[in-house]
């Protein structure tokens, strides 16, 4: 198996200079060198071929032995030299000092067809980022990265990529819920596949130490391989960065809106760079609309990463970017000016965002007390989003109504004064229609490409997990070629487009997820 590693991070910036594999600070690096943990019994249970296919590999090249031994950690791709990142992080608002790679290996740089990819390991054992922690992943988490990732991709979402998943044969404590009940789980690896893995933190932790240096040798990496329109002569180079950087998040956190995503943990230390969506820990997807809801157990009491306040913490996640780039600039005002631009654009970004999912492309006055009202509905008895979206395109259609009904988990409710304002919605909805230019074929299409009708639902990788901790992996198979489509009907997969089922609605892994992996 060849894999064509051409590293620049690791060749263009500098390394730690001790070898030494135990947690301790790391100053004046951005990386320290480290080697997998060898797992005792790794097995191959899934492979992403799309992925796979960027890395230059084929179908017979990832059933190999030297696949398995590579992106297991068993064994190290000659003449490469696997590290672990340092960087730092704001961890629910408060500065965390020092985080890093405490549980990922990063293998190096696969260059195919003139473009460059990272390759990480998660769950390949400790590092000096580590601090007490093993290092270690388990299958529960593994399974929900490796799926959500790919999941992601395919739903139009720029996001990291999953290679494989695989077993490694030993067995990792974790207190799931942080309740004082540790239990043996099975370990995995799984490879995570980006451009670049570099965070906000990794800027962070460099302003944080007074280390400009360092912090300067990074930023001008970062734009001359992955910001190359920005010309290095330019004075303004760095402002430019953080805007383009600015802008690219935004979009990101309005795809996260358009689709019910929540990522759960909205650190600064799990913001990319690139505006991709990073880290899949205790993520979920809104089932009944609650612009309050968060997966994160850990955020429960103050829900400072909900679904409806996503697009504040980017804002406040890049107000930290600003900070950390600040001494390369010296000059507060265009890092206000590009905030402030970003803030202003982006309710009228999310309005189009919403009118698309309405299938509106004309402008009217009335149009933000529709979406208005539209919210205040979906929360009057507990709607599925993603149901309720996909039949809304079918708006007119003989079956609608019993559609809508499907929509809702509390069906009696559906009566009196929530029935009433709902016809009353419906009315406005269709008046406004009514001033379109598309035809019910053309509308239909369009909110079909922006509303999916499958997403990966906690549930559904819930079942994935319980089986595959059973030793049956095919439901992960199901559940990412079903999540290859995700606009398409596919009606052999249809028992997949459903509310979520009454078993699901208090169970771990379902509703109550932690950071635990």
């Amino acid at each position: 198996m060849f894999l064509n590693f051409q590293d620049t991070f690791s060749t263009q910036l500098p390394a730690d200079a001790s070898l030494e594999n135990k947690s301790r600070l790391i100053k004046n690096a951005c990386f320290s060198y480290v080697v997998p943990q060898i797992p005792s019994a790794p097995k191959l249970r899934h492979i992403a071929k799309e992925t796979a296919a960027l890395l230059g590999l084929s179908e017979a090249e990832t059933q190999s032995l030297s696949f398995l031994e590579i992106f297991s950690g068993l064994k190290v791709y000659p003449n490469t030299k696997p590290y672990a990142m340092c960087y730092g992080g704001h961890q629910f608002g408060h500065w965390a000092a020092q985080l890093g790679d405490g549980r990922a290996t990063n293998l190096g740089e696969i260059l195919h067809q003139n473009k460059r990819w990272a390759i990480q390991l998660k769950g390949a054992g400790r590092t000096p980022y580590s601090r007490n922690a093993d290092g270690l992943a388990v299958l529960r988490s593994s399974i929900r990265e490796h799926l959500c990732s790919e999941a992601m991709f395919h739903l139009g979402v720029p996001t990291t990529r999953s290679l494989s998943l695989i077993t490694t044969g030993d067995l990792v404590w974790r207190d799931v819920m942080y309740n004082g009940n540790p239990q043996e789980e099975q370990g995995a690896v799984v490879c995570r596949v980006a451009p670049s893995f570099i965070r906000f933190g990794n800027f962070e932790i460099f302003t944080a130490r007074q280390d400009v240096e360092t912090l300067k040798t990074l930023t001008d990496y970062t734009i001359r391989h992955f910001y190359p329109e920005i010309e290095d002569e330019n004075p303004q180079k760095y402002v430019e960065f953080f805007k383009i950087v600015a802008q690219k998040s935004m979009e990101m956190v309005l795809h996260w809106q358009r689709i019910g995503f929540v990522h759960g943990v909205m650190n600064t230390d799990n913001m990319s760079i690139l505006g991709l969506t990073i880290d899949f820990g205790p993520y979920g997807w809104v089932d009944d609309y609650d612009p309050n809801w968060t997966p994160n157990t850990t955020d429960a009491q103050h829900k400072r990463y909900r679904f409806g306040n996503q697009p504040n913490i980017v804002l406040w996640n890049l107000l930290q970017l600003a900070n950390a780039l600040y001494p390369l600039i010296n000059d507060v005002a265009p890092l206000e000016e590009v905030l402030e631009t970003i803030q202003n654009d982006f309710p009228k970004q999310y309005l189009e965002m919403l009118k698309s999912k309405l299938g509106l492309k004309e402008n009217h006055l009335e149009d933000i007390n529709l979406l208005s009202d539209l919210e205040e509905n979906l929360q009057l008895i507990a709607t599925d989003m993603t149901l309720f979206y996909r039949y809304l395109s079918d708006f007119n259609q003989p079956d609608f109504t019993d559609k809508l009904i499907n929509c809702f988990y509390e069906t009696a409710q559906y009566q009196g004064a929530v029935k009433t304002k709902w016809e009353k919605w419906f009315l406005n909805y269709k008046s406004r229609l009514s001033l379109e230019k598309t035809t019910y074929e053309e509308r239909k299409a369009q909110m079909d490409s922006v509303n999916p009708k499958y997403v990966l639902r906690n549930y559904m990788a819930q079942l994935a997990i319980d089986a595959a901790e059973n030793g049956d992996y095919s439901l992960i198979e199901t559940l990412h070629q079903l999540l290859k489509n995700p606009y398409k009907e596919q009606p052999e997969m249809e028992k997949w487009f459903s509310k979520r089922p009454d078993w699901a609605k208090d169970k771990v892994g379902c509703s109550m997820l932690s950071c635990s992996s």
